[in-house]
């Protein structure tokens, strides 16, 4: 088991207005994937009344290389990687039906104890039922490391503003981590949105958002890498950076 596969289909929501694969629905087929990975293992949603531990994602950092419309068969591609007491990684690939390459990720996850709400330690014993993949990685780079803010947004003004919604919470009382895309989408300016060559693009998640807060988005252009930072209104507090690069 130590890589899972699943085979699925691209579909409605994942396409855009072209009627391609978006990164959006790029990593909803990646997510729903690894959550039934977990499942097997026994460290699944399902399981975390029996369990106490959930996980909780870190970071995506992804490259897409082809752009496939809506119902294409596609199969995916997960595995995790060894873990060191705090932090896991998990690679994804995902294939079309001629299993031609559409895309690459990894993720980085931290176990989070659900009675106590703290991170807690990731034991040999758990990361073995995911028999991981040691030499495996679709990157170059094993880990994954952390993205830095633009200094410059300390003297800017935000660009977008949020509040967040119902439809924003998962399970674990957070804005879902897939949301923090789409809000940065709206923090776009038009002619990059419109672009759909940013196929290399990154997330990391610093703070969970909850139901009511609201966000302020700052959003900078560094050479090909687009930028948008996210930080609470009311402390200024760091919630993610999303970088997509075109």
């Amino acid at each position: 088991m130590s890589v899972f596969e699943k085979n699925c289909y691209v579909k409605v929501k994942d396409i855009g207005s072209t009627n391609r694969l978006t990164n959006g629905g790029f990593l909803d087929l990646l997510e729903n994937v690894a959550c039934l990975h977990s499942e097997v293992a026994g460290f699944g949603i399902n399981q975390i009344n029996s369990t106490h531990l959930s996980w909780v994602l870190l970071h995506w950092k992804v490259q897409i290389q082809k752009r496939v419309p809506y119902n294409t068969p596609v199969t995916i591609a997960t595995w995790a990687k060894n873990a060191n007491k705090c932090l896991t990684y998990r690679d994804f690939e995902m294939y079309d039906e001629n299993h031609e390459l559409i895309g690459i990720a990894s993720t980085k996850w931290s176990l989070v104890d659900t009675q106590t709400g703290r991170v807690t330690k990731i034991t040999p014993e758990i990361i073995d039922c995911y028999s991981p993949e040691e030499k495996r990685n679709v990157f170059e780079e094993v880990e994954i490391a952390k993205l830095r803010e633009p200094e410059v947004i300390d003297t800017m003004e935000p660009c977008y503003t949020f509040t967040v919604s119902r439809r924003d919470i998962d399970m674990n009382q957070h804005m879902h981590n897939l949301c923090y895309l789409d809000y940065a989408i709206e923090a776009l300016p038009e002619e990059v949105y419109q672009n759909e060559n940013c196929n290399e693009f990154e997330i990391m998640y610093k703070s969970g958002t909850k139901l009511g807060e609201s966000v302020n988005c700052f959003y900078v252009k560094e050479r090909n890498t687009h930028t948008v930072v996210m930080k609470n209104t009311e402390d200024n507090r760091l919630h993610a950076i999303i970088q997509l690069k075109s």
